[in-house]
């Protein structure tokens, strides 16, 4: 259904998608600019990923929608343990969980790391794969001003998988912010290469 949806609407361009594990635990790291950069990595990713998306989105026929495709809701007032255990568990059963390591929409330059993307990377040891998508902040649509123009593209970079954290770090404060400092390096250069090659 999300690829049906991105498709029709955009026109998606997808590079590097062949750089994310075919099994196995695997986090996507994305940013995020616009309110449409998570339905587009679920409709262009190369396996199902389970998103954490604020609780607020969960309501009514959306919430049940998003429950019963799997994702994840999460109170970002303060530490959502039942979010946390869920997430993890999507690690533990070899899926794909997807997270916006800004922790809400903006510039989109992973500038403003939060704890979450160290702590599921540091606790789970499994890979993050850098997701950039460009071209969902560029302009409005004229029927829908809140979505990009649509057949508009859309450009979605994945990079390289890299581990976090060696492998036995402990989950110390330390190492959680060491790990989000190596994470934010290469997020910034996984970004800068996304626009060199999309020149966006």
């Amino acid at each position: 259904m999300g690829i049906g949806l991105i498709h029709g609407g955009w026109r998606p361009r997808v590079l590097g998608a062949h750089r994310v594990p075919s099994a196995g635990p695997v986090i996507l790291a994305v940013n995020h600019a616009h309110n449409v950069d998570g339905p587009v990595l679920m409709g262009t990713a190369p396996r199902p990923v389970h998103f954490l998306i604020k609780r607020e989105a969960f309501i009514g026929p959306l919430g049940r929608f998003l429950t019963g495709i799997g994702q994840i809701p999460v109170d970002r007032g303060g530490t959502d343990r039942t979010a946390v255990t869920s997430a993890l568990g999507v690690l533990e059963r070899g899926g794909v969980l997807g997270i916006f390591p800004e922790g809400t929409r903006g510039a989109g330059d992973f500038a403003a790391l939060r704890g979450g993307l160290a702590y599921f990377a540091v606790r789970s040891g499994a890979p993050v794969v850098p997701v950039v998508v460009l071209g969902g902040a560029e302009g409005h649509s004229r029927l829908v001003p809140a979505l990009p123009p649509l057949r508009g593209r859309i450009d979605v970079v994945f990079g390289d998988p890299f581990a976090a954290a060696e492998s036995g770090a402990r989950r110390t404060r330390t190492e959680l912010d060491a790990a989000t400092e190596r994470l934010r390096g290469r997020l910034e250069e996984h970004l800068a290469r996304a626009r060199r090659i999309t020149g966006r």
